[in-house]
């Protein structure tokens, strides 16, 4: 599964309601950290299929949900369980860190 583009409209069915856990990354296309980790959750995605989504919302297209989310820096990354936050992170990290990571909360 690749990760989901995911709108401020779209946001409550897509994170809140999902059935899943949900990674959400906030992120802009100008953001160079957030291009680092780009390849890397497109690759944990694949890793974990249908167990978690992978959500990405562009913070300049879609300021509210970051707004919601007190996103002051980016890529600001957030792990949604049953409908609400456990866990966040801010900046760029390795795909091995940020594995773990999501182990670590899910």
């Amino acid at each position: 599964m690749a990760t989901v583009a995911v709108t401020d409209a779209t946001f409550d069915a897509e994170v809140v309601k999902s059935d899943v856990p949900v990674v959400v990354d906030f992120w802009a296309e100008w953001c160079g950290p957030c291009k680092m980790i780009g390849p890397a959750l497109e690759e944990l995605a694949a890793e974990y299929g249908d167990k978690i989504k992978i959500a990405k919302v562009d913070v300049d297209s879609n300021p509210n949900s970051a707004a919601a989310m007190g996103v002051r820096g980016i890529p600001a990354l957030f792990i949604f369980k049953d409908g609400a936050p456990v866990s966040n992170r801010a900046g760029a990290a390795p795909k091995a860190a940020l594995k773990s990571w999501i182990e670590d909360s899910i």
